[in-house]
C-alpha cells in the first residue's frame, strides 16, 4: 500500500512540473517569444505521457480499493481519454 502511494506522489509530482511546462510554454506564445507551430510542437509530445500519467495513478487507485481517491482522479483521467479520442478522431 505504502509502494502505490509512493507512485503516486512520484507521478503527481511529474504532472505538476508537466502543467507548470505547459503554463511557461503558452506564456511564451503569448509573448510572442516562440511561433504557434513551434508551441504545438513542444506541447503535443508531452500530451501522451500525461494521459499515461493520470490514467496509471487512476488504476492503481481502483486495484488498490482507495475509493475516495480514484473518484478524485477519475474526472481528470476521462477528460484527458476524450480529449485523446477526439484528437484522433479529428486526424
Amino acid at each position: 500500500e505504502a509502494v502505490v502511494f509512493v507512485f503516486s506522489l512520484l507521478d503527481c509530482c511529474a504532472l505538476i512540473f508537466l502543467s507548470v511546462y505547459f503554463i511557461i510554454t503558452l506564456s511564451d506564445l503569448e509573448c510572442d517569444y516562440i511561433n504557434a507551430r513551434s508551441c504545438c510542437s513542444k506541447l503535443n509530445k508531452w500530451v501522451i505521457p500525461e494521459l499515461i500519467g493520470h490514467t496509471i495513478v487512476t488504476v492503481l487507485m481502483l486495484v488498490s480499493l482507495h475509493w475516495f481517491i480514484f473518484l478524485l482522479n477519475l474526472p481528470v483521467a476521462t477528460w484527458n481519454i476524450y480529449r485523446m479520442i477526439l484528437a484522433l478522431i479529428n486526424d
